[in-house]
């Protein structure tokens, strides 16, 4: 099919762009209930882990501790709040509960993957990640012209990449080495679903304390994935958030929230990944009956958005320790962005900032203008 026949396909198929039923969170009441409902969503997925503890992965404890971060980022701003006094209660309690079951991971990935932990056991460390305290938006001129049709995709690369940027690898190198080969897989042009992510994530921790050489342009590439990132999230609501979609859709805000890209948090994004979660269980999962048969035009476009982790954890229930993990980081960011832009005068605080120009993104677009951007938090 045509590219313009699959586009029209796409419109035809995607939902009416009803607006969020979500309050508007710039006045003290809506933002109270935006901030309750994630919490309750929270609360609920933090007994998910408390009772599978033992079974969890390392991919699901690093999302629970990304969230303890972004929780002690709101308690104290909430605690001078008087609409948001009680919630702040509500995060002190969170937290109080998950310090010690993520403490405790730790002794069970021991035994289940002892490789794995010593590999990335920094990730899941209290103190190594870091909030953004500055916000942009991302720039659709960085979005590429067409993805990769071959998914060439090596996780076990990707793996040995980061953990060369970490320093935990066989060959011992110190933190922040970079390889050839590593600096060609994670600068690449073109990627899409997992590999793209994984790329963004790549300059995420290098971030946390690389920044000699190839790390001294990390920003530049954090705007460029970012937008492609964002390109493939509104592909995925296309197409009406197909199950395939969802892990990488939510580990995509996860990632660009916590690189500042505010335009990520949308009410109507927020509103689909409650909609996600399994009541009962806490959880973020399979969907217990997938009512949803697509056209083979529309799954081949999940080919880039969706891949099999190598080492997902799936429950017979449905429960995924990864769809859950990306789930509560991307629903803490909405948290910590409520506190990071209060509502003044019935309008959003704005923090403008300037968008990525030739010179910003190492030549990867020609825009040569400087046209201030204001944050579009939570856009319905």
């Amino acid at each position: 099919m045509s590219s313009m026949g699959l586009s029209l396909l796409l419109l035809l198929l995607a939902p009416p762009p009803w607006p969020s039923l979500l309050p508007p969170p710039d006045t003290p009441e809506g933002k109270a209930t935006i901030a309750g409902l994630v919490l309750s969503a929270l609360e609920r997925a933090t007994s998910f882990l408390k009772q599978r503890l033992p079974e969890i992965n390392l991919d699901g404890v690093l999302g629970f501790r990304v969230l303890e971060v972004q929780l002690r980022g709101v308690q104290a701003e909430w605690a001078q709040d008087p609409w948001l006094r009680p919630l702040s209660l509500r995060v002190e309690k969170l937290v109080r509960q998950l310090a010690p079951l993520l403490h405790r991971s730790t002794s069970y990935l021991r035994l289940s993957d002892p490789q794995y932990l010593r590999e990335f056991q920094p990730t899941i460390q209290p103190g190594f990640w870091k909030l953004p305290h500055v916000w942009t938006h991302t720039n659709a001129s960085l979005v590429y012209p067409t993805f990769e049709s071959q998914d060439s995709f090596s996780e076990e690369h990707s793996d040995s990449c980061l953990t060369q940027l970490l320093g935990t690898g066989m060959d011992s190198s110190q933190p922040c080495s970079l390889s050839d080969s590593c600096r060609t897989l994670m600068t690449k042009l073109g990627c899409s679903g997992y590999c793209l992510s994984h790329q963004l994530l790549f300059f995420l921790l290098a971030r946390m304390g690389c920044t000699k050489g190839l790390f001294h342009q990390s920003q530049r590439y954090m705007n460029l994935f970012c937008a492609n990132m964002m390109d493939l999230n509104q592909r995925a609501e296309a197409i009406g958030y197909a199950y395939p979609t969802r892990d990488i859709f939510m580990e995509n805000i996860m990632l660009c929230g916590i690189g500042g890209f505010s335009d990520f948090y949308k009410l109507r994004w927020l509103e689909a990944i409650f909609s996600w979660q399994k009541p009962q269980e806490g959880c973020f999962g399979r969907p217990d009956a997938e009512d949803e048969e697509l056209p083979k035009d529309i799954l081949h476009q999940q080919h880039h958005l969706r891949r099999v982790k190598r080492r997902e954890k799936q429950f017979a229930d449905g429960c995924s320790s990864h769809n859950t993990a990306m789930a509560v980081a991307a629903l803490g960011g909405f948290l910590y962005i409520l506190t990071q832009h209060p509502p003044a005068h019935g309008e959003l605080q704005q923090a403008p900032s300037a968008p990525p120009t030739a010179t910003d993104t190492g030549g990867f677009v020609s825009a040569t203008t400087q046209e201030a951007f204001g944050p579009s938090f939570l856009k319905s």
